[in-house]
């Protein structure tokens, strides 16, 4: 499939006017649904956004590649707009984008679509492919421009070898050659959580870049297609060093031994230069595998033991979410949709929908505690802990007890199958080192029978063993809740709602955010709506600011000050970020008064949330929404107010 295949003439427009990040991503979608490239705009903007809230998708040099390969997506395609006058799309090096592609690839379905897309990515890092872009004159010259740098590099359609080969398999070609087929200095692997752009941007960066230094180097692609230009054992057995440039997994295995950089994808792109010098003067530390034999774990060893744990734990909370976030709202949907004089003991499942919506939710929310603990555990010992820690989180959620197999003795609940997660995976962790002592001729049983049937067993008999202490503390912590008197209950939601603005999506957020979630699986609705409220606030409260004290922001602040409504409203605390960033000792106290505030008014108005996220989309589903809405408003004014105060004003120079 060719890039102009994906591209189609309504998709594209030319000589945009944009005067934000938001503008320029509602345009795009836009053009992405005239092309009929989608089954829900929407959904697909969500997609976008959430890219975007890891990490701006700007890549410097005026370029920007937003994309989601989500389900709303009917079929594989690209939007095209140039910016003459530039927009702001929060570009590391700070530059204004004029030119943005935007990728819609389908969650599902095949993945012919995956070449194309990957090739669009490596032509816009070679020089003069933007600006022939940018001078185009209609749509016809701007496919044009993109036909004839494709069949420049790859090859025209029909041309042997050219629909196969990767985007990376000419730099390859060129390294052998002036290698004399004796290797390269440098290897190089790529991988971005999609797989989509920054893979193969990285992948061509490294390459030019080394390029023009005089370095041979070859970087592995590993792309939502599978990896490409895969790193021979001769290639690395000669090679100098190795820069692995991922987000996300890779196989790391056969490097053991070898000096290797272990930095982010972006890092590829923007730092090519600096990694390069870095790796071939022997700066790279030595690796070591750890694995026991297993070929993959997660970049970043070089972590502190406390972020490791963090990085295990949020993959976990990460992959369970969508249970929690779906189960909760279909059980809320019910309630919503059931009729409470029918049968009171009965509420949620009296008429035939909600019976419906109630037992689907419950099935998704009812895994939530062994997704968590198999994720963790996966992430600690990759695909064998997956099993260990799933079935080890099953023993937790039903309070598996030697005296009592078939449990419902003991609530070790949400800490249950936390501790199960981490015991399995360094169990798990354990089994390999001890069983790499076997015979190589036995390396094949240990993935399908050894680490399951040794792994399982040990986990769960772990998880049985701690299960009564876990019981213990659980029961502990939710009988102190539902003790907790009127002032007392106010003051835990004004910590959880002000530990939601303290760092906006980092530690400290995800901490309420993860003991909100915690209480859900208790049973206890209260803590979580003063965990949304709380992180509803900085948003809203900035873009209020933005409104009503327009001489203490600049321009630029106060044009993306809607823009923060939105995100506020729909829970997205991350939109307060780039405000707080740049004026970080006003920004983040007025945001957290204001959020304490909303949490503490939550708890003292007795709002309730069955489902973590949604924002005020989930308003009918909340219990006193008229008193939710009032703690979000009131604990926003103050924030508001606060940030009034503490603002100095700007001059018109500095306001822009």
């Amino acid at each position: 499939m060719r890039i102009t295949e994906l591209l189609k003439k309504e998709s594209i427009e030319l000589s945009v006017a944009l005067d934000s990040k938001d503008a320029a991503i509602d345009k795009l979608t836009g053009l992405m649904e005239k092309g009929g490239r989608l089954h829900d705009r929407a959904g697909y903007k969500e997609g976008i956004l959430a890219r975007e809230a890891q990490g701006s998708t700007a890549v410097g040099d005026g370029i920007a590649i937003p994309h989601a390969k989500v389900a709303a997506v009917k079929e594989p395609g690209l939007a095209a707009v140039t910016v003459p006058d530039g927009v702001d799309y929060d570009a590391f090096d700070g530059s204004l984008a004029n030119l943005i592609f935007m990728i819609a690839a389908p969650a599902g379905g095949a993945d012919v679509h995956l070449e194309a897309l990957a090739r669009l990515s490596t032509l816009l890092m070679v020089p003069g492919f933007k600006d022939n872009l940018l001078k185009a004159s209609d749509k016809d010259e701007f496919l044009r421009v993109i036909d004839e740098a494709e069949t420049a590099k790859y090859g025209a359609p029909g041309e042997s070898g050219s629909e196969s080969k990767s985007p990376a398999a000419e730099s390859q070609d060129k390294g052998q050659a002036s290698q004399g087929g004796k290797g390269y200095r440098l290897l190089a692997v790529t991988a971005c959580p999609t797989g989509i752009a920054h893979t193969y941007m990285a992948a061509e960066n490294l390459e030019n870049t080394a390029k023009s230094m005089g370095i041979t180097l070859k970087a592995e692609t590993d792309g939502s297609g599978g990896a490409q230009n895969v790193l021979t054992r001769e290639e690395i057995a000669q090679a100098e060093a190795i820069i692995v440039a991922a987000d996300r997994e890779i196989e790391m295995a056969r490097f053991d031994g070898k000096p290797v950089l272990q930095v982010p994808v972006a890092d590829g792109i923007h730092k090519a230069k600096e990694l390069i010098e870095k790796a071939s003067s022997g700066q790279a530390p030595i690796y070591r595998h750890t694995g026991g034999g297993e070929s993959s774990v997660s970049a970043g060893d070089g972590d502190s033991l406390g972020r490791k744990i963090y990085k295990h734990l949020m993959n976990g909370v990460s992959h369970m979410l969508p249970f929690v976030i779906g189960g909760g709202i279909l059980i809320a949907l019910a309630f919503l949709f059931d009729d409470y004089s029918i049968d009171p003991s009965n509420f949620g499942k009296n008429t035939p929908l909600a019976a419906y919506l109630k037992t689907i939710g419950d099935q998704a929310f009812g895994l939530m505690l062994p997704v968590l603990s198999g994720y963790i555990a996966m992430s600690i010992a990759d695909r064998p802990g997956l099993a260990v820690g799933f079935v080890s989180g099953m023993a937790a959620k039903i309070g598996m007890t030697f005296a009592n197999p078939a449990g419902g003795d003991v609530n070790a609940g949400f800490l249950g199958a936390l501790f199960a997660g981490f015991a399995g995976g360094y169990l798990v962790l354990g089994l390999k080192k001890v069983l790499a002592k076997l015979p190589k001729s036995l390396e094949g049983i240990k993935p399908v029978l050894l680490y399951p049937v040794l792994g399982i067993l040990l986990g769960t008999a772990v998880t049985t063993l701690i299960n009564p202490y876990m019981g213990m503390i659980n029961d502990g912590l939710t009988h102190f809740l539902n003790g907790m008197g009127g002032a007392s209950r106010v003051i835990l939601g004004m910590i959880v709602g002000g530990m939601m603005s303290i760092d906006m999506g980092g530690p400290f957020n995800k901490a309420a955010y993860v003991f909100g979630t915690a209480q859900l699986a208790e049973g206890n609705f209260e803590v979580m709506a003063a965990v949304m409220a709380g992180g509803m606030v900085p948003p809203v409260a900035i873009a209020l600011s933005t409104m009503f004290f327009k001489k203490k922001f600049t321009k630029k602040e106060c044009q993306s000050g809607i823009v923060n409504i939105i995100m506020g409203l729909s829970f997205i605390t991350e939109g307060a970020i780039p405000f707080a960033a740049s004026d970080p000792l006003r920004i983040i106290p007025s945001c957290a008064a204001g959020a304490a505030v909303a949490g503490g008014l939550s708890m003292f108005f007795g709002c309730t949330l069955r489902a973590p996220h949604g924002g005020i989309f989930v308003l009918p589903t909340i219990g006193n929404p008229m008193g939710y809405l009032a703690a979000v408003l009131i604990g926003a004014v103050l924030g508001c107010v606060i940030l009034g105060l503490l603002k100095k004003e700007l001059s018109e120079e500095e306001r822009g």
